[in-house]
């Protein structure tokens, strides 16, 4: 029998085993509206948990897709983690939430030189429509205050700025011939800490 709990318009599921190439963690799911987030962690966090907060990417996470970094952060993090202890929160809001069809339309025009801002504007959506409620009710109904980020983007930074970060975590990537321009186009216009 799964216990679940409703919080806030959230669904929690109950807590699961997850062995993964990686380690031995733990998982949790948090349905909202439609979109069902993750909790992946090692206990124990410790007073100053590692956090990643990743933002879902079919292409990047499952298919190994070169053209971001998606893929390799999530696999650092997971390492990190493994070895440390903490939490990742899968945030359910695939290609900036703009959803899986129009991230590949996005990819599209992409290909025809425009740069991942650019194609999101001619498809009608802003660089960035994330929003991060969920993260915040996920952080809170683990109790966490303080934590260190695993980040690049000061976006993430300001929409906790509730927690207390201790230490921001750089996730380096090595770019490749395919995703220079993206990761430029990241640091750049989007600020991110590359």
């Amino acid at each position: 029998m799964q216990k679940i709990i409703v919080k806030e318009f959230i669904v929690i599921s109950s807590v699961a085993n997850l062995p993964t190439r990686y380690g031995d963690f733990k998982i949790q799911a948090f349905k909202e509206g439609d979109k069902e987030h993750l909790a992946i962690f090692k206990e124990p966090f410790g007073d100053v948990p590692l956090v990643r907060v990743h933002s879902e990417c079919l292409t990047g996470d499952c298919l190994g897709s070169l053209k971001c970094d998606c893929g390799e952060q999530l696999e650092a993090s997971l390492k990190l983690i493994a070895k440390e202890g903490g939490l990742i929160i899968y945030h359910r809001q695939e290609g900036r939430n703009i959803g899986l069809f129009n991230k590949v339309n996005a990819y599209a025009l992409q290909d025809k030189g425009l740069d991942t801002i650019e194609a999101n504007h001619q498809l009608g959506f802003s660089a960035d429509e994330r929003t991060y409620d969920i993260v915040i009710t996920i952080l809170e109904h683990f109790g966490i205050k303080k934590l260190r980020l695993l980040t690049n983007n000061p976006k993430k930074l300001e929409v906790l700025e509730g927690f207390e970060i201790v230490q921001r975590v750089p996730l380096v990537i090595e770019p490749n011939e395919k995703n220079r321009d993206y990761l430029k186009v990241k640091k750049e216009q989007m600020g991110h800490l590359l």
